[in-house]
């Protein structure tokens, strides 16, 4: 059983004779289209568009205002550190003097002690010297009697005492 397509018959959209009916429902469908179109969607799309624009634009004023906190609390922070270091080299420099101060104390008091150390030193030599050379008249005289006795030689102590002294005296100068 063959069928046959009968004459005229295709595609319906290409048939000529309901190109009227057609339009009129593409007609239409267009113009509910546009009015579903403006009077729901696009005002939908539009305002989340106006949202979306509105939160770009307090966020990019946000980011703004953080940006200049952020450089103001940069600027802060150099002056503080800047403040700091200076209060830091203030004190450093204060401790620097005070330590100066108090070596200066001590070296005085050692030099002090140094000088009077050394002048008890010269003392003490003196002293020294001084019972050294009497000690060496004592022993020059008693040498100097002993060896006029053992010469036979007489002579009275003042005698023997004035020549040592004279001898001394003039070895000392």
């Amino acid at each position: 059983m063959e069928e046959t397509a009968a004459p005229g018959t295709g595609m319906p959209q290409l048939d000529v004779t309901t190109f009227s009916n057609q339009i009129f429902w593409l007609v239409v469908t267009m113009v509910v289209l546009y009015y579903v179109m403006s009077r729901v969607a696009l005002p939908r799309i539009a305002a989340v568009l106006a949202d979306r624009r509105g939160t770009i634009t307090s966020d990019i004023a946000a980011a703004e205002e953080f940006k200049l906190k952020a450089q103001q609390a940069e600027e802060a922070y150099k002056k503080a550190e800047a403040e700091a270091r200076a209060e830091a080299n203030r004190i450093v420099e204060a401790a620097k003097a005070e330590m100066q101060a108090e070596l200066d104390t001590q070296i005085a008091k050692a030099d002090a002690e140094i000088a009077a150390k050394a002048a008890e030193s010269e003392r003490r030599i003196r002293e020294i010297r001084d019972s050294a050379m009497e000690l060496v008249a004592d022993v020059s005289k008693d040498i100097t009697s002993d060896i006029l006795g053992v010469f036979d030689t007489k002579a009275d102590a003042r005698t023997v005492n004035a020549a040592v002294s004279n001898r001394l005296k003039g070895s000392a100068s």
